[in-house]
């Protein structure tokens, strides 16, 4: 855990390299097999004679988009945000290449299958052919893009690493000695709220007796682009992909669709490790024996004042993983996880060209899936959950949401769990499957797999109000379609006041006095909240009160994801409304009286006036002006059960909220003999202000109108606002 510093005084470049004559033959060649038609909406559509040829143009088409994050979605993952943003992310990187091994990724890559391999070398010459064809785009960073990159991802998702709750800020503690306590242990860590929305509906509920499935991720803006990409060797898939991605992450085909919500199953351990220091070694106890704890150096390199600085970190593992932070009786703390893999990259290539149910299964038996949950539906009337996919077995004895003794052999891994064994649910009776980051126990409602069947390790997922709300819709919905499918998902109900806004209004009205101070200064506002549907609304004011209210309350009851053991946000929250005190309930809400008062004069503000969608520059670190067009929204975070997540807070030098995360991606495909489907974007799909594509998305998004996917080759001709090859 020792460091040393130096300075190196080494120029940032931000030119490409060169293609050579052969590479560039080769890019020209690849070019003329790829054609790109981008429909009205910008929407690519990538057709391709290979895989490999629509891996080419799929990247390409991303670069023209938005190269930036494409590239730094790679630089995260190579963990050197350091070079580009200074020191300040120095714990970052060094939290990334402890879990992520470059040396692993490239080993991998020379012994993929030969079609793995030709994908991933169309992927880097798709990008490296943009940056020869683009010479005015300066990378931040990387000049030449390597085939081994995507070998780097978890998942296919580029924030998706688990490890057992640590971050990088306990690994800062754990070199610097700036903090006492640990985020895993101290019990207050939380998971930042976003997660996703998935329904399944079966032939059953269908007004069409066909399948249907609501693909619903909730990220920040503009995190997944729309496309498509087709070849003449069977593949032809529609949805979303992360920045840097070659293959549709939650989408569909012309058999089937998938769509994955953020799983909190239990795929890393956290082992606490006795440490023992002689002279300048140091040993960790495993069976009775001291066992040498390795060292391996890490140099991080950092931007400072236009120049490269360099710190070296000698980083410690034991043999279940990397030492990441520090127990207060000293002992240290180990991680064991499963990061990235060649496994879950051809899990996920596979899975887009499955033809339905049987095929879908036979991919998830390749268990290299660490970070999702899978809702799927297809053609021929299947549904289907699955709660994770990648499943150490282990102990039950053991909680393994907490710090497991690392002196055993007692708390090792025992394999991995056939998909057969782990949570799972086909064709419930009642005709439909919901997942909203979740509990799987309620995942049909009264027909949902059985909680006492399973380890808890399997799926510790609480319940929280998204999930109340989605089976309390879905167990009422009938004779359903796509546009019914997509009102159910921007239900306007907010369940978490149910809960809440009672007691207030009990307490009010049993303890304040009429006439007192506080009765004349909340009473209109708890009246409101008393007349209250529970629904939002643009215009409601009720919404405002409610909202602010809510997010001055103990932050407990915003606790989405939990370990094995905890209470979940639903039961937490009536705890915490059932036990509360005035100073719980009725001093926030004077406070957010009082201070809307101060920002606009009144507090009686409708909703859509102060919460507003607004993008005006494109860049991943967005501002916001007040002063400057934005569009009102209607809906909520998804804390308090909202479906059509958006969540906004006020801005540095705004006085107005404005949505940052939330519904990103949103789409309801029916499976009969003909794909019919139907999307929305937040915003749009491009990251250049000057693009028509930049916002023609944006009122439609903040009313919830959808555009009709054209799946079909016949569709996109008829709406083409430009077609051309790659480098032309």
């Amino acid at each position: 855990m020792f460091k040393f510093l130096f300075l190196l005084l080494l120029p940032v470049f931000s030119i490409a390299q060169p293609l050579t004559q052969s590479e560039l033959d080769r890019c020209r060649s690849r070019a003329k097999n790829v054609e790109i038609i981008r429909d009205k909406w910008g929407i690519p559509h990538v057709y391709g004679k290979t895989d490999a040829d629509a891996v080419f143009g799929l990247i390409y088409a991303q670069c023209e988009d938005d190269f930036s994050r494409v590239e730094m979605n790679h630089v995260e993952k190579l963990g050197r945000l350091s070079e580009v943003n200074g020191k300040e992310d120095i714990w970052k990187d060094l939290y990334v290449r402890m879990i992520i091994d470059s040396a692993e990724a490239v080993a991998d890559y020379k012994k993929s299958p030969a079609w793995m391999k030709l994908l991933l070398e169309a992927w880097a010459d798709g990008i490296n052919y943009f940056l020869h064809r683009n010479p005015n785009v300066k990378p931040a960073l990387l000049n030449r893009f390597k085939a081994w990159y995507p070998l780097l991802w978890t998942d296919g998702s580029i924030g998706a690493i688990n490890t057992g709750n640590l971050g990088p800020g306990d690994l800062k503690a754990f070199y610097t000695g700036e903090k006492t306590s640990v985020s895993f242990l101290d019990g207050q860590a939380e998971k930042e709220i976003l997660g996703s929305n998935g329904f399944a509906i079966g032939p059953t509920r269908s007004a069409s007796g066909n399948a249907l499935l609501y693909i619903n991720p909730h990220t920040t803006f503009y995190f997944r682009p729309e496309v498509q990409m087709v070849s003449e060797e069977g593949l032809n898939a529609y949805g979303a992909v992360t920045w840097g991605q070659f293959f549709i992450y939650q989408g569909f085909n012309a058999h089937c669709g998938w769509m994955h919500t953020s799983s909190n199953a239990d795929v890393s351990d956290v082992y606490s490790e006795k440490i023992t220091k002689q002279g300048d070694q140091y040993f960790y106890t495993y069976e009775g024996k001291l066992l040498p704890v390795k060292q391996k150096q890490i140099v991080i390199s950092y931007l400072q004042n236009g120049k490269l600085s360099k710190e070296i970190f000698k980083a410690n593992y034991t043999h279940h993983g990397p030492v990441l932070a520090k127990e207060l009786d000293g002992d240290w703390l180990s991680v064991r996880s499963y990061n990235r893999s060649l496994n879950s990259l051809i899990q996920s290539w596979s899975r887009t060209k499955a033809k339905g149910f049987e095929e879908y299964k036979k991919v998830m038996s390749l268990a290299g899936n660490t970070s999702n949950n899978t809702v799927f539906a297809d053609n021929k009337g299947n549904i289907a959950y699955w709660h994770g996919n990648y499943m150490p077995i282990r102990d039950t004895s053991f909680n393994w949401g907490e710090a497991v003794d690392g002196t055993t052999s007692k708390t090792e891994w025992r394999g991995l769990h056939k998909v057969e064994e782990t949570v799972h649910l086909y064709n419930p009776r009642n005709g439909w499957i919901q997942n909203c980051n979740s509990t799987p126990f309620s995942a049909a409602g009264n027909l949902s797999p059985e909680k006492t069947k399973y380890p808890g390790y399997m799926a510790p997922d609480g319940e929280n109000f998204r999930g109340v709300n989605a089976v309390r819709i879905l167990d009422r919905l009938s004779e359903v379609t796509v546009d019914k499918l997509i009102s159910a998902g921007y239900d306007t109900y907010l369940p978490a006041f149910e809960v809440l806004v009672p007691e207030l209004i009990k307490m009010f009205e049993r303890d304040v006095p009429v006439g007192n101070m506080l009765y004349n200064e909340i009473s209109g506002a708890v009246t409101m909240l008393k007349e209250w549907d529970y629904r939002f609304s643009e215009r409601s004011i009720a919404t405002t009160l409610a909202i602010e209210w809510g997010q001055k309350l103990n932050p407990l009851i915003q606790r989405v994801y939990i370990e094995q053991g905890q209470s979940d946000q639903v039961a937490v929250t009536k705890f915490f409304a059932a036990n509360a005190s005035q100073q719980d309930l009725l001093l926030p809400l004077r406070a957010v009286v009082l201070e809307l008062k101060e920002k606009f004069g009144t507090w009686q503000m409708p909703w859509g006036d102060i919460n507003r969608y607004q993008r005006l520059t494109g860049n991943v670190k967005e501002t916001y002006d007040d002063a400057r067009p934005s569009l009102s929204v209607g809906f909520t975070a998804a804390t308090w059960g909202c479906l059509p997540s958006f969540v906004s807070r006020v801005m540095p030098l705004t006085k107005k909220r404005y949505g940052y995360s939330g519904n990103s991606f949103i789409c309801a495909v029916e499976f009969g003999q003909k794909i019919k489907a139907k999307s929305l974007l937040a915003g749009g799909v491009s990251k250049d202000p000057a693009s028509p594509h930049f916002g023609d998305q944006a009122d439609m998004y903040s009313k919830g109108r959808f555009k009709d996917v054209l799946f079909y080759r016949e569709d996109v001709l008829k709406q083409v606002e430009k077609r051309y090859r790659p480098g032309e």
